[in-house]
């Protein structure tokens, strides 16, 4: 067996890396693309330009906002990024730390009875990456909490 590896040092940001250069990259590729189209095109008038770069930036907005997930881990606790919402959790609230296979995304099972995606560690095109994400977040909540924890 090998030794458990080390707890991160703290704070450490937890965010799916690769899914993130993937939707910046397409984001930028769509929105260059789309105003090439729209300087291209010799008959468009203004407000059809203006539309095919709107449409570029509101593409590129949706695709930035599916990219801002992250799982921030402090001494004091954990702060979940999700793509509306951003929750401040104490250690202490966190009883488990849950990837199983087939899961999206990590769920963090909380003292009051709820359950929380955590959607910063996910296992998408970086399924080994999100292992190694989840158990460095289980360990840092068995290390600063109270709970009972598993992960992968």
């Amino acid at each position: 067996m090998s030794a458990p590896a080390p707890l991160p040092s703290l704070p450490v940001t937890f965010r799916p890396a690769r899914t993130r250069a993937v939707l910046y990259t397409v984001g930028i590729a769509q929105l260059a693309a789309l105003t090439a189209i729209a300087l291209a095109l010799p008959k468009l008038t203004g407000g059809e330009r203006s539309s095919f770069v709107g449409t570029g930036l509101l593409i590129l907005a949706v695709l930035l906002l599916l990219a801002r997930p992250k799982v921030v881990a402090r001494q004091e606790g954990i702060t979940v990024v999700n793509l509306t919402t951003k929750r401040e959790l104490a250690w202490a609230q966190v009883l488990r730390v849950n990837l199983r296979q087939g899961d999206p995304w990590v769920h963090l099972d909380l003292a009051d009875g709820t359950s929380l995606p955590a959607m910063g560690i996910q296992p998408g095109i970086a399924r080994d990456q999100a292992i190694r994400d989840a158990r460095a977040l289980r360990d840092l909540a068995e290390n600063h909490g109270t709970g009972e924890h598993t992960a992968g």
